[in-house]
């Protein structure tokens, strides 16, 4: 038999909560750590679609990258909708957990499996925190290619979205050093300017914080480019990545990827 407790302490382990940041809710949410695991649902988001998934399905535990409740909650009531989802998952004896920024960092976490899936070699974090952990990572490519050519693997590479690729940069630009943050990464493009690298690849980005960073390069007489792909899609590589250790590690516990998609969007219209 395996412990939701036992569970819980190689979570821990591998995504160390000491190295999550102070506004987060990384951990077990609920459940009850003496009740026995047998199988175990990984997500990015948790949504009431995926709480439905895991009590039809007979999963006993959802790991999610993303925390539920990112503020103290007092009372697990139903007056909220992911109050009521977490509920539901109490009712069904549905245990949550969540890996967040502490999942983020480490060298097979959130960041490096994006890394790897987008080609990248000799990687570093971005940001180094403690222990040889960090947000975001640096890298360059094994074989340099355009511009295009890399955004064209990217968005081959990854799950499909509404959103797709964006990209802001001279097509034809030969790129060979990237720096990159899976999620929302803006706050980290002063740290990829400073890197000296062709390409910042991250999620969420917004107009005038691409615009500058662009105006800032090109001032600074040197090429420099942007993509921003789909948040979920970012995040939902490392999924796989975290199942296949964790079932070396628990054998006996079944490990399944949701396929569901959780990315928001659902279609865009062009003129």
């Amino acid at each position: 038999m395996t412990k939701l407790a036992s569970l819980a302490v190689a979570f821990s382990r591998r995504w160390p909560l000491a190295e999550a940041e102070d506004w987060d809710r990384a951990g077990l949410i609920v459940g009850v750590e003496s009740s026995e695991i047998r199988k175990v649902l990984l997500t990015v988001d948790l949504t009431s679609a995926v709480i439905a998934e895991a009590i039809d399905s007979g999963f006993d535990l959802v790991v999610s990258h993303h925390p539920v409740l990112l503020r103290k909650s007092q009372a697990l009531t139903d007056d909220t909708a992911k109050k009521r989802m977490l509920a539901a998952a109490v009712s069904a004896g549905v245990a949550v957990y969540a890996a967040h920024t502490n999942a983020d960092i480490t060298d097979t976490g959130v960041s490096a499996s994006l890394a790897r899936t987008a080609g990248l070699v000799d990687l570093t974090p971005l940001v180094p925190g403690e222990g040889g952990n960090g947000h975001g990572r640096l890298g360059r490519l094994a074989q340099p290619a355009t511009l295009l050519e890399f955004a064209r693997k990217l968005a081959a590479a990854l799950p499909s979205t509404a959103t797709g690729v964006r990209v802001a940069g001279d097509p034809n630009q030969l790129i060979d050093r990237v720096a990159l943050c899976a999620g929302a990464g803006d706050s980290f493009i002063t740290e990829a300017l400073q890197a000296d690298v062709d390409l910042y690849l991250t999620s969420d980005l917004r107009h005038h914080p691409v615009q500058e960073a662009l105006e800032f390069a090109a001032a600074a007489g040197r090429q420099f480019s942007m993509i921003d792909i789909s948040h979920w899609a970012a995040e939902w590589l490392w999924l796989e990545t975290a199942r296949e250790e964790l079932a070396t590690e628990f054998p006996q516990v079944t490990f399944v990827v949701s396929d569901l998609r959780t990315d928001p969007w659902d279609f865009v219209v062009t003129q």
